[in-house]
């Protein structure tokens, strides 16, 4: 007996828990890829929830560390999206050879050092 109504008790506790919210799938508005025959690429999409992505890649050719010529895909682009406070953040961001590199208002800044 103390078994059921333990059992009942743990029910009725889940039953009043909070209900999860079901969101519907977010919705691409836009969506652009284009390939070109030379290796690069511009690509593009847009949702519904207000989030936005374009970005570029073009082939640059570099030097290796032996100076030996290679080529590599410059990318260039942003994204946005809006935050837990309903302000958008935009993001900018570039990767090269010299590694990957975004500014932004949300991104922390470095200090820089004084003398």
């Amino acid at each position: 007996m103390k078994l059921l109504i333990v059992a009942l008790a743990f029910v009725a506790l889940v039953a009043a828990g909070p209900v999860a919210e079901i969101k519907e799938p977010v919705k691409i508005l836009r969506s652009e890829f284009n390939q070109q025959p030379e290796g690069g690429y511009v690509f593009s999409y847009e949702t519904d929830d207000g989030s936005q992505r374009s970005e570029t890649g073009d082939l640059k050719e570099t030097l290796d560390e032996e100076n030996k010529p290679h080529q590599v895909v410059v990318v260039r682009g942003s994204f946005s999206y809006v935050n837990s406070e309903g302000k958008v953040e935009t993001i900018n961001y570039y990767a090269d050879e010299t590694g990957f590199h975004a500014e932004g208002d949300s991104i922390p800044k470095s200090p820089v050092a004084r003398r």
